[in-house]
């Protein structure tokens, strides 16, 4: 059955590139579009509802995609970037492996093709007014990709005073997604003084460990906690759904047990302090 209607918008690609190494199995690829709706606004962090082609009667296959960075180019023209990875999934039935619909559609679209979509939704990773405020982002995945467009937004914008705290996990060095020697476009706030990305790695990356976040966290929970508990302090959790609760315990932690965290968790929750971008 199809999803519900929604204003449908049209975009162009423009560029397609793999930003995963040759040797990563997996396959993620930065793509650039150009849209001339004027209607279109949408900020770093929200989702579009990206159409493919339907299945089994199906007219779309529909799916959302966060937004990786959004430019305006002019009063007409606006351009946006998202990070798609390969995806598939197995028959329950034969067991064999089937490219996942969307994924599929748009890591083999070509520059000059188009694309429809709807929305934004969900909530923007704006920019906080307060520019000496400490940041935490947490993130998996393909969640790298709205923290990649603040990242830039923050030091473009005329540089960030307050410390910027990047936990990035994946399985391998391979798959560090903007942070490897294919692509390295957060490379390039590495000297800025103010941010700091750390990379958590499987111990076991061949036997499918979960990336060591939890770890990577401890190991700088006393800079964290500080951190934490500045009046404007903002974090910021994107990646697959199961992140969230890994995040809570690993921040319990950090914070020293349960309790406290809860309190705090609870506070940037109401004080609009607290942003996620789940799929």
């Amino acid at each position: 059955m199809d999803l519900p209607l929604h204003t449908i918008h049209t975009a162009t690609l423009v560029s397609t590139r793999r930003i995963t190494p040759p040797g990563s199995p997996e396959d993620v690829r930065h793509l650039v579009f150009v849209t001339d709706d004027a209607g279109f606004e949408a900020q770093v962090g929200q989702c579009l509802r990206v159409r493919a082609p339907g299945q089994f009667g199906q007219r779309h296959h529909e799916r959302l995609y966060s937004v990786a960075g959004v430019e305006p180019l002019d009063a007409q023209r606006t351009e946006f970037a998202l990070l798609v990875r390969r995806c598939s999934h197995i028959d329950e039935f034969s067991g064999e492996p089937h490219p996942g619909v969307a994924s599929q559609h748009l890591c083999e679209l070509q520059p000059g093709r188009s694309i429809e979509f709807s929305g934004p939704v969900g909530h923007p990773f704006a920019v906080p007014a307060e520019r000496s405020a400490p940041l935490l982002m947490i993130g998996m995945g393909t969640g790298i990709a709205p923290f990649r467009g603040l990242v830039q937004r923050l030091y473009r914008q005329g540089g960030w005073a307050g410390p910027v705290r990047l936990f990035y996990g994946a399985r391998s060095g391979l798959e560090m997604l903007y942070m490897n020697d294919e692509n390295n476009d957060l490379g390039l706030c590495f000297d800025r003084a103010t941010f700091k990305a750390i990379q958590a790695l499987s111990l076991r990356p061949h036997f499918g460990d979960p990336p060591a976040l939890a770890d990577a966290l401890q190991a700088h929970a006393e800079e964290l906690w500080t951190l934490l508990q500045a009046p404007a302090a903002q974090v910021y959790v994107a990646g697959p759904q199961a992140l969230l609760a890994f995040a809570d315990q690993a921040l319990a932690r950090v914070a020293g047990g349960a309790a406290a965290w809860i309190a705090l968790r609870a506070a940037l929750v109401h004080e609009g302090r607290w942003h996620e971008v789940l799929y």
